[in-house]
């Protein structure tokens, strides 16, 4: 087995030390702002299986940075509008590691510290998929 020089929990350690980190007792408050948009990194498997938060985008994580950058092929629209995006995963490690590349390129953004089982764990609002 190969020795790593860095752990995932190290990687994602120090993305989060240069993020901005949201709270989820605060991310449910601005769950009905019209210039926040949660984009959900977790897989469609995962959204199908513990449903979502309600309006949130879904974004696979392997498609983050091509999805926001404009000289993309694969970009999308809605990262082109003036809104405040809020990252998440299932318990924000995915979603920290993301935002932190996504700030690299000049993309701001943020994610739910604590991710979407903290956001259930809260009484966040929770679509099922119909």
């Amino acid at each position: 087995m190969q020795k790593l020089k860095t752990s995932a929990a190290e990687l994602v350690a120090k993305a989060r030390a240069k993020i901005e980190e949201i709270p989820t007792a605060d991310a449910i408050t601005l769950l009905k702002e019209p210039d926040v948009v949660f984009v959900d990194l977790r897989d469609v498997r995962e959204r199908q299986r513990s449903g979502f938060i309600p309006g949130s985008f879904h974004c696979p994580r392997g498609m983050a940075e091509f999805w926001v950058d404009p000289q993309s092929p694969y970009f999308k629209e809605i990262f082109a509008e003036d809104k405040r995006f809020i990252f998440h995963c299932a318990s924000g490690w995915r979603s920290a590691l993301t935002v932190a590349t996504l700030n690299e390129m000049g993309f701001k953004a943020a994610h739910l510290k604590d991710g979407f089982s903290d956001w259930v764990k809260e009484g966040g609002a929770v679509e099922q998929q119909s």
